[in-house]
């Protein structure tokens, strides 16, 4: 039987899983992302067991995926000093003495709901998560998105509600959009967890207001046939329909699109999109340039 890993590389957590060809996943298990080497060596233990042909790893970043660079496959200005300047890639590849396809942990989520979820059978899609951070990938005509380095549609200006005075946590850029609604900037700003807010306290109409405007500028720049949001920050079933409600008003009806509910999306896949993204990077042995399977 042939064996394919996957690592969903995470802020907080790796995932590392394994499945057949036919994507059925025989185990997997959830590490704690601690200091490289260790988190590295429990990730090898996992794999111990299985025969693996090649491994698909989304990372969290910003990650070096230019394959002619010399530092290809190093994590780069990451706020988790540890990893900066890491070879995660090269790492794997000496530990597991296998291929080992690379891109972002949004571009795996991506890609994994464009071959198995909400985005199958259209050309182009944007996901953003919304959590510990905020990330996008996008796929157009087949492709992911990748220019002189991967996108990083989380740090995009966002304009401040009036009535927010929150002077935003993104150690780069303060009040960006990661640094005003990703889930740590939520819990600062009402003083307690995202998760403990009413459904009706006006937080989350701030944080409505900051995904929609990231959403409209990403339509107009990309166009793309369907936008996903994931991550734990969007379990809150209120917030879909008010980033919607959010988005219209800024678009004004200036560009068509399909109606909101099926052009605005959340992830379908049970929090599976990222490890199955990482998949089928190792099955189809892709990098950013390939075009994908459909």
């Amino acid at each position: 039987m042939t064996q394919y890993g996957a690592i969903e590389g995470g802020g907080t957590k790796f995932v590392p899983a394994v499945a057949d060809e036919d994507n059925q996943i025989i185990a997997r298990t959830k590490i704690a992302t601690g200091q490289p080497e260790a988190t590295l060596r429990a990730i090898s233990a996992f794999f111990d067991d299985f025969a693996l042909t090649a491994v698909g790893l989304g990372s969290f970043g910003p990650i070096d995926l230019n394959e002619d660079s010399p530092s290809y496959g190093t994590i780069l200005n990451t706020p988790k000093t540890a990893w900066q300047g890491y070879d995660i890639v090269g790492e794997l590849h000496q530990r597991l003495q296998v291929p080992v396809f690379a891109t972002t942990d949004v571009n795996v989520a991506c890609l994994g709901e464009y071959q198995f979820g909400i985005a199958q059978g259209v050309r182009s899609c944007v996901y953003f998560t919304v959590g510990t951070g905020i990330g996008a990938g996008a796929i157009n005509q087949g492709r992911l998105i990748q220019g002189l380095a991967h996108p990083e549609m989380g740090h995009m200006r966002v304009l401040q509600d009036p009535a927010d005075d929150f002077a935003g946590l993104c150690p780069y850029h303060r009040n960006c959009l990661e640094g005003l609604a990703a889930g740590p900037a939520l819990a600062a700003r009402a003083g307690r967890p995202a998760g403990e807010l009413p459904a009706d306290d006006r937080c989350w109409a701030i944080e409505a207001d900051y995904l929609a405007q990231a959403a409209n500028t990403v339509s107009l720049l990309l166009a793309p046939e369907v936008i996903i949001f994931g991550g734990g920050v969007m379990n809150q079933p209120q917030l879909l329909p008010m980033i919607r409600n959010r988005f219209e008003r800024y678009n004004q009806g200036y560009v068509d699109r399909p109606p909101l509910t099926e052009y605005l999306q959340g992830a379908s896949l049970h929090d599976n999109q990222g490890v199955l993204g990482c998949l089928a990077l190792a099955q189809q042995g892709m990098v950013p340039s390939t075009v994908l399977n459909q």
